[in-house]
C-alpha cells in the first residue's frame, strides 16, 4: 500500500536493491574466484593462505603423522615413485613440494647406488691396474658420487623448507642439494631447465592445478619427464568404505593426538575427497602439453602416480 501511494519510494528501494546486489557482486570479484578448503567453499586467496597455515602448523611432525597415518606404507610408495624415475648420474631434478626433503633424499641415495655400481664394472674391467691405481681411480670416482646429478627442492613453506634443511644436515646431505622458496603456481626457475619434474603428495594442496601443471611442462627440458604422486580414489567398493571409516573417523584423531591439531588433518583428508580421480588427473596433465601420460595405482588406487613426458 505504502508504495501503492508513493511510486517514487518503490522505485528508490528497486534501485537500492539492485545497488546493493551490483556492490555485492564486485565485493565478490575482489575477493577472488570461489574454489573449495577441504569441503569448505572458499576464495582462492583465502584457500592459499589457509593451506599455507596448515603446512606451517604440522611441519615439525610431518613425517611422525605421515608413518602414522599410513602405517609406514608412504614410504615404499615413495620408494616405488624414485624407482619409476631411474634417474641416472647427471640428472636434474625439481622436486615441488617437497619441503621435508622426502624424494630429494631418495634421489640421492638411488644415484650414488647408480654410481657405485658403474664404479665396480669399470674396475672390474681393468683387472690390469695395480692396487694403489685402483685405490686412486675409486676415490676419484668416489668424490663425485653423484656425478653431477642436483636435485633443487621448491617449497611455498618457510617452516616446512627449514625442516627439510635441518633433517638434511642431521643425517649428512649436501652434495649436489638446493632449496628454493617457490609457489608451484609461479616457479622461479628458466624455462627448459630440469630434466625431471616430481610432486609428491603436493598437488592436491595446489590452488590452480592447471597452473602449476603449465610450470611444470615450462621448466622442463625437451625429452624431460613429469612425475605424480598423489592420493587418488580406491577402485575396490569395500576398500573404499573402510578407507573412508578409517581416514575421517582415525586420522584427525591421530592428528590430534601427534600433532595436537585435529582441523588440519581433518582439511587433509577432505582434500583427498575432492581431489580429481586418476583419469581427469590424466586429462589435465594432457591438457598442459604432455605427452605418453599414464598413471599406476598403488594399494588399489589409494595413491597414484602420474607420468608424462615433455616432447
Amino acid at each position: 500500500a505504502a508504495a501503492g501511494l508513493c511510486p517514487c519510494r518503490a522505485l528508490l528501494s528497486r534501485r537500492g536493491g539492485a545497488l546493493r546486489a551490483l556492490c555485492g557482486s564486485v565485493r565478490g570479484l575482489a575477493a577472488g574466484p570461489e574454489t573449495h578448503f577441504g569441503f569448505q567453499t572458499v576464495t582462492e586467496a583465502e584457500r592459499r593462505e589457509k593451506i599455507y597455515q596448515v603446512f606451517e602448523s604440522v611441519a615439525k611432525k610431518y613425517d611422525v603423522m605421515n608413518d602414522s597415518m599410513t602405517l609406514g606404507i608412504h614410504r615404499v610408495w615413495k620408494d616405488i615413485l624414485i624407482h619409476k624415475m631411474n634417474p641416472f648420474p647427471g640428472t636434474l631434478l625439481l622436486d615441488v613440494a617437497g619441503g621435508t626433503g622426502d624424494i630429494a633424499f631418495r634421489f640421492i641415495n638411488y644415484v650414488r647406488s647408480v654410481r657405485e655400481r658403474q664404479l665396480q664394472r669399470k674396475l672390474r674391467h681393468r683387472q690390469n691396474l695395480s692396487w694403489q691405481e685402483i685405490s686412486e681411480s675409486y676415490q676419484e670416482d668416489k668424490s663425485k658420487s653423484l656425478g653431477d646429478s642436483q636435485v633443487v627442492v621448491c617449497d611455498i613453506n618457510k617452516e616446512m623448507l627449514k625442516v627439510g634443511k635441518q633433517k638434511a644436515q642431521h643425517l649428512g646431505y649436501s652434495e649436489g642439494l638446493s632449496w628454493v622458496l617457490g609457489n608451484a603456481e609461479e616457479l622461479p626457475f628458466d624455462d627448459d631447465k630440469f630434466d625431471v619434474y616430481t610432486i609428491a603428495f603436493g598437488i592436491r594442496n595446489v590452488t590452480r592445478i592447471d597452473l602449476a601443471l603449465q610450470e611444470a611442462y615450462r621448466v622442463l627440458k625437451p625429452g624431460g619427464r613429469f612425475l605424480c604422486l598423489e592420493f587418488s580414489h580406491v577402485s575396490n567398493p569395500l576398500l573404499s568404505r573402510l578407507y573412508d571409516l578409517y581416514s575421517f573417523q582415525v586420522i584427525p584423531v591421530l592428528g590430534e593426538v601427534i600433532a595436537g591439531d585435529w582441523k588440519s588433518y581433518q582439511y587433509l583428508v577432505e582434500s583427498i575427497r575432492r581431489f580429481p580421480p586418476q583419469e581427469e588427473l590424466k586429462a589435465m596433465i594432457e591438457d598442459a602439453g604432455f605427452f605418453k601420460v599414464d598413471y599406476q595405482n598403488l594399494n588399489s588406487g589409494i595413491v597414484a602416480i602420474h607420468s608424462g613426458f615433455k616432447l
